[in-house]
């Protein structure tokens, strides 16, 4: 089967071949209606397929951005990324969905792999183990937006949330409640959102007047969460309330407090940092730190999109406060 050409859609509808690269670029300032009509009905008829790989050569983009993921798992991952794609849906770009899995060396094939295919820009969750690959990109000019996490000693463009205050805060709201013997659970400190919290914790409960005692951090592998949280309901004075770091440590936490038969809000207090799509339906007394996903990721995909065309702007990081519920 032959492959159908622009000229073949302009024969069809009866207009310039021009018209039909205006039409398909959306330039729609001086076409009427009815002549965007004939274009359609002709695209549609024949089946047309625009080519990109050609439109990218002659605009030198590809209209595609690379979405690095640390890891997809993480729900508040998924939000952003979808408010990332919705951006692009939006602006004529392509969005390519990629999963480190925390894996600093899966994050650097897939910044070569993706850079090899030419994406105008990419937008990375970075597991915080790149930083020479980071630099070098930013060094080249190359778009290019970290998200959730900092990336420490780079002057480059973040999305972040106010990760130490929130953790403050919540925390005070447990000693306000009467709480001294509060736990913090997170995963290894190898990323700046883990490390605040923690910092968050600990300047919480010093400025309070108690006493931060390392038996009562958990910093672990989900693998391994269980065992260290065995450890930490052993203990003779045990905790009255827990700090879960993420989404991820949260249900490793409700599975252990089910096998023990621990009842949240009798026997411990929880708060988590992180959005969960089902905390609505939770019944036990919960406590969630919701991050305002949606705006990150948009904010994130401007902050691209501006990049990819060239506007002058000094790079910055972006704060957005979390809120508890």
């Amino acid at each position: 089967m032959e492959k159908v050409t622009m000229a073949d859609v302009a024969k069809e509808a009866g207009v310039s071949k021009s018209t039909v690269s205006q039409f398909l670029n959306k330039r729609f300032e001086y076409m009427g209606e009815k002549t965007k009509q004939k274009i359609e009905e002709a695209i549609e008829k024949l089946g047309y397929q625009p080519n990109y790989i050609a439109r990218s050569l002659k605009q030198k983009r590809t209209s595609m951005v690379g979405i690095i993921v640390a890891n997809i798992m993480h729900y508040l991952s998924t939000e952003i990324s979808r408010a990332i794609e919705d951006f692009c849906q939006d602006h004529d770009l392509h969005a390519i969905v990629c999963n480190a899995d925390d894996n600093p060396e899966k994050e650097k094939r897939y910044i070569e792999m993706l850079r090899a295919k030419q994406v105008d820009g990419l937008i990375i969750f970075p597991t915080g183990q790149n930083n020479d690959l980071y630099e070098s990109m930013i060094k080249q000019g190359y778009p290019v937006v970290f998200v959730d996490r900092r990336v420490e000693n780079l002057d480059a463009f973040s999305v972040l949330t106010d990760n130490v205050m929130s953790t403050y805060r919540a925390i005070q709201s447990l000693i306000a409640k009467g709480h001294q013997n509060i736990a913090f659970a997170v995963q290894p400190l190898t990323v700046s959102t883990r490390r605040d919290r923690l910092e968050g914790y600990k300047k919480a409960m010093i400025d309070a007047g108690l006493k931060v005692t390392d038996e009562f951090i958990i910093e672990s592998s989900i693998s391994e969460m269980q065992g260290k949280l065995e450890k930490l309901f052993s203990l003779k004075e045990r905790p009255t309330a827990l700090f879960a770091g993420n989404d991820r440590v949260f249900l490793a936490v409700v599975e252990f407090l089910k096998e023990k038969g621990l009842k949240l809000g009798k026997d411990v207090e929880l708060i988590v940092f992180d959005n969960i799509p089902f905390a609505h339906l939770v019944e036990t007394p919960i406590s969630f730190i919701v991050q305002p996903a949606s705006e990150m990721g948009r904010k994130a995909a401007e902050l691209l999109f501006d990049q990819i065309n060239k506007v002058e702007r000094e790079p910055e990081e972006f704060v957005f406060p979390s809120q508890m519920v």
